[in-house]
């Protein structure tokens, strides 16, 4: 990452990609946007948006093998990402599956679930008027003013999490990996607490999240393998997903025979239409909050802490007046845009970034892409905390819009102001390394030098 100027727009390839033809991308350029580990090399990955965006917002994607994966239609302009988040009669959920997969794993799904694409069903997968009506389930959990509630449990995690952050760098002579220490086990702590999950349980949460969103990498997916094939891929993930269930089930016992103020009590006891929750939709709805509530934050909180560490003058800012810091938690958010994409289809013929879009078509809403317009925002590779208005599309957009973003904003702000507190200077210790994966991603490791207050 860096704070450098987007290329000039321009029509022409960019030097090794594949030739084009009007609308329709496949070769060396699709692969540049599809492959994992083109998302672990940032810089590179941003000029190929520029570039799509520049000349091809909205653009056909081909395999080059029949069958390999569906052809999709990749929208990379903020305006055209904002338009299908929010149009959700228009661009579905289903029936298709919602995050960039090949062929096989579709169909490996489909043959585990019994002919659902998605391994898991949630409110993501879910259209409405069902999608609603799980929402409500939990929604009112998780708006501010019930935040507040938790606020203190959440601010005892981040002093003990800095504490041992300052602990390991006394003992390293300020040498740290800021993910490990920090950014990956502060979220899963503060998720698993909201949901009733016992601490001593939460290694096992963090090993599973890792399969299902870093199988992809092989320094995050613990397989021990570092070429995993797609069909290995989505087996690591099936039994990620198998391993969620039987966990939650167990879970859901407990809090029936003995219910309690968190969101896991809510689901287990939790009716729809008059009727409890079925067991594949209940799994789900525990999967997505445990495993997404926490990755994503992660992301984001390393990001943030490797934009202080390259710009001591804004650390020292924020450092003496925390009013910046919201500001700060904003900007990450949408500088490192941890879901990066999401995939909708559509019901119905329409048009989209002058292309016509037909019933059925698939299509990938690229937020890394939306994010980094600069129609929409000035520079867009520069980390500004300062950056009025700041409408990024890190938390998507719509009756979709991410469930947990005030606690992810909550939980950041809080935090950073026990950081601030601790942590006198801080700079990088060598290279930041990207996550290899298309759909959640960040960095995997932040070496960093600190000294402690």
């Amino acid at each position: 990452m860096n704070t450098r100027k987007p290329p000039r727009r321009s029509n022409r390839v960019a030097a090794g990609q594949a030739p084009e033809t009007q609308g329709v991308i496949q070769g060396d350029l699709a692969r540049a946007v599809l492959e994992p580990g083109a998302y672990a090399k940032w810089d590179t990955l941003l000029d190929t948006f520029d570039h799509l965006r520049s000349t091809m917002p909205v653009v056909k994607v081909l395999p080059d093998t029949e069958g390999v994966f569906d052809p999709f239609w990749l929208v990379t302009g903020y305006d055209d990402v904002m338009r299908v988040s929010k149009d959700n009669q228009t661009f579905l959920n289903n029936p298709r599956t919602v995050v960039f997969s090949l062929t096989e794993g579709i169909e490996f799904a489909k043959a585990l679930t019994g002919g659902s694409p998605h391994m898991v069903a949630s409110l993501v997968t879910f259209d409405a008027p069902i999608h609603m009506k799980y929402r409500k389930l939990t929604q009112e959990w998780f708006m501010p003013k019930n935040l507040r509630s938790v606020e203190d449990e959440i601010r005892t995690l981040a002093q003990e999490t800095v504490q041992r952050l300052v602990d390991a760098a006394g003992h390293n002579s300020g040498a740290v990996d800021f993910v490990p220490l920090v950014s990956a086990p502060y979220p899963l702590h503060v998720v698993m607490q909201i949901m009733g999950v016992p601490e001593e349980d939460e290694p096992r949460m963090l090993m599973l999240t890792q399969q299902m969103f870093g199988g992809q990498d092989e320094d995050l997916n613990q397989s021990g393998m570092a070429n995993m094939t797609p069909e290995q891929i989505t087996q690591l993930v099936a039994g990620a997903v198998a391993d969620f269930e039987a966990y939650f089930a167990k879970l859901t016992a407990e809090k029936r025979a003995k219910p309690t103020g968190d969101v896991a009590s809510i689901i287990a006891n939790a009716r729809i239409d008059g009727e409890p929750l079925n067991d594949r939709d209940m799994m789900g709805y525990y999967i997505i909050l445990a495993a997404a509530g926490h990755d994503t934050t992660s992301a984001s909180t390393a990001g943030a802490m490797l934009a202080l560490a390259q710009d001591p003058e804004q650390f020292a800012r924020v450092k003496a007046d925390r009013s910046l810091l919201p500001g700060i938690v904003e900007e990450a958010i949408r500088w490192t845009s941890p879901v990066q994409h999401f995939m909708r289809t559509a019901a119905e013929d329409t048009r989209l970034g002058g292309q016509k879009i037909a019933k059925g078509d698939w299509l990938m809403i690229n937020y890394v892409a939306a994010n980094h317009d600069p129609a929409q925002f000035e520079n867009p590779r520069k980390f500004d905390a300062a950056r009025t208005p700041n409408r990024h599309l890190a938390f998507g957009a719509g009756a979709h819009q991410c469930l947990g973003l005030h606690l992810a904003r909550l939980e950041m702000r809080i935090l950073f102001e026990a950081l601030l507190d601790r942590i006198e200077t801080i700079e990088l210790a060598g290279e930041p390394r990207r996550a290899k994966s298309t759909f959640v991603g960040g960095l995997k490791t932040l070496p960093l030098h600190i000294t402690a207050s």
